[in-house]
């Protein structure tokens, strides 16, 4: 004999609260969350959504600084000599993502003569871009 063999009745499950021994409470107390029918207990991760600031105008900080850092030895590697080295120009380059603002810093070296307009540029950088044979322009000068 196997056990898909045998024939036993299964016993159901009780239905409480509906007269008998067991009471109109049904042993789930008298009132609250618990007590009633369909009740499910608060999950943890409501209580995490409700704690996140909800107010107009909040705004979680963002992954990204606002200000793009372009070392010297990043231009040096991605310019040619003689190239105008713009805001675009770097977003093209691919050397910045979506900052709003950039500054180039004088890290490592250049041995090619650029151009830089319209684009902050540290003293060091600026000398380092000087002594290369470049320029370092305002925005309103003519390269």
């Amino acid at each position: 004999m196997q056990l898909h063999q045998l024939d036993f009745k299964q016993k159901g499950s009780r239905r409480i609260g509906r007269g008998g021994k067991r009471g109109t409470y049904s042993g789930r107390g008298i009132k609250g969350q618990r007590s009633r029918t369909g009740a499910r207990i608060r999950p943890a991760i409501r209580d995490l959504i409700k704690r996140i600031p909800k107010a107009r105008g909040y705004e979680f900080k963002t992954i990204y600084s606002e200000t793009a850092v372009i070392a010297l030895r990043e231009l040096n590697r991605a310019a040619q000599p003689g190239d105008l080295v713009t805001f675009a120009y770097l977003r093209r380059k691919g050397l910045m993502g979506p900052q709003k603002f950039v500054k180039i810093v004088a890290t490592g070296t250049l041995d090619k003569k650029i151009t830089v307009k319209g684009c902050p540029v540290s003293a060091g950088a600026k000398a380092l871009i000087e002594k290369a044979g470049g320029r370092v322009l305002k925005t309103d000068e003519r390269a």
